[in-house]
C-alpha cells in the first residue's frame, strides 16, 4: 500500500517563485505582507484561498498552476528544448506575437505612405503633362 503526500503548497509557491527570478522580499511587497510571513507561507502545506489568489496574481500565475506544480513538469519541458551542442532547439514561441503585429503593421505604415507619395507624384506629373497641351 503507497500513501500519496498532499502537495505542499508552500513549497510550490518558493519553486515558482525562484524561477520566476523574485526574492521573498518582492512578493512580499506585491501582496502587502513581510518577507517574514512569505517565508512562514512558504513552509507551510496548506495556504488559505485568498492568499493563495493574491500570491498568484502577484507571481502570474493562475491558482491551479501552483496547485498543481511539479518538478517533474518543468523537467519534461525543460527535456523538450534540447542542445546538441551546436544549436539550441525550442518548441515554444520564442517571440511576442503582440510585438510582431505592431512591427508588422509600422512596416505597413511605412510602405503604405511610400505608395501614396509615389501616386501623388504620378498625379502631379500627369497634371504638368496636360497643362502643357
Amino acid at each position: 500500500m503507497s500513501t500519496v503526500k498532499p502537495k505542499h503548497i508552500g513549497r510550490n509557491i518558493s519553486r515558482i517563485r525562484e524561477l520566476r527570478d523574485m526574492k521573498q522580499e518582492a512578493l512580499a511587497i506585491a501582496i502587502g505582507t513581510n518577507q517574514q510571513s512569505i517565508s512562514i507561507i512558504e513552509g507551510s502545506e496548506s495556504v488559505d484561498e485568498e492568499k493563495l489568489k493574491k500570491i498568484a496574481q502577484a507571481l502570474g500565475v493562475p491558482v491551479e498552476v501552483i496547485r498543481n506544480f511539479s518538478e517533474e513538469a518543468v523537467f519534461n519541458i525543460m527535456g523538450n528544448t534540447y542542445d546538441n551542442g551546436s544549436s539550441s532547439v525550442n518548441h515554444g514561441c520564442t517571440f511576442n506575437p503582440l510585438d510582431k503585429l505592431i512591427e508588422s503593421y509600422e512596416e505597413n505604415k511605412k510602405l503604405y505612405q511610400q505608395l501614396i507619395q509615389a501616386e501623388k507624384e504620378k498625379v502631379t506629373l500627369l497634371e504638368k503633362l496636360l497643362d502643357k497641351k
